[in-house]
């Protein structure tokens, strides 16, 4: 699980120039931006959970929690990954995750690349954002939202090897 934040301003990741030219590239002033939080099950990436918020804060956080819950059809344990956010080690967040049988695993700092859900707003950025200009704000969340209802339910099945669990195991030196 968790938080991001995208903005309507434009992400430039790539491009090719001539050497020697420049290249306009068209961008915004606005500073429209976006709070998803977002959880995704490893055996089913097509159906992840994203919900758009005005706000990130502990309460939002236990609302996932509750949707989660609600949505999981049986009373099966859920286990959680979480980064360090103040807002998913406060305690009422720690409090609710018990009452509803959540499990919650915390990542060490700065370490954002064990967390499957980085990899989906990756793919997202990439379908949706990379080098793409918005004129308006509503045309950004329109791109945002389609992405998760049309694009992912038909890419997902083949994000297996981009999002998953499967981390190289180092040796310890001796």
């Amino acid at each position: 699980m968790d938080a991001m934040h995208p903005t309507q301003a434009t992400k430039i990741c790539c491009g090719w120039i001539k050497t020697g030219t420049d290249k306009s590239i068209e961008t915004t002033g606005s500073r429209t931006r976006l709070n998803l939080v977002g959880a995704v099950d490893l055996q089913n990436i097509a159906s992840a959970y994203v919900n758009r918020y005005e706000k990130v804060n502990s309460e939002t956080i236990v609302d996932c929690f509750t949707e989660l819950r609600s949505n999981e059809k049986s009373d099966k344990t859920i286990h959680l990954i979480l980064d360090g956010a103040g807002y998913h080690r406060s305690q009422v967040v720690k409090d609710r995750a018990v009452e509803l049988n959540i499990l919650l695993y915390y990542l060490p700092p700065y370490s954002p690349n064990l967390n499957p859900i980085e990899r989906l707003w990756k793919v997202m950025n990439e379908h949706v954002r990379n080098n793409k200009y918005f004129a308006t704000a509503r045309e950004f969340r329109e791109a945002i939202d389609n992405f998760f209802i049309n694009i992912l339910p038909s890419v997902g099945d083949t994000l297996g090897s981009r999002i998953n669990d499967n981390f190289q195991v180092l040796k310890t030196v001796s």
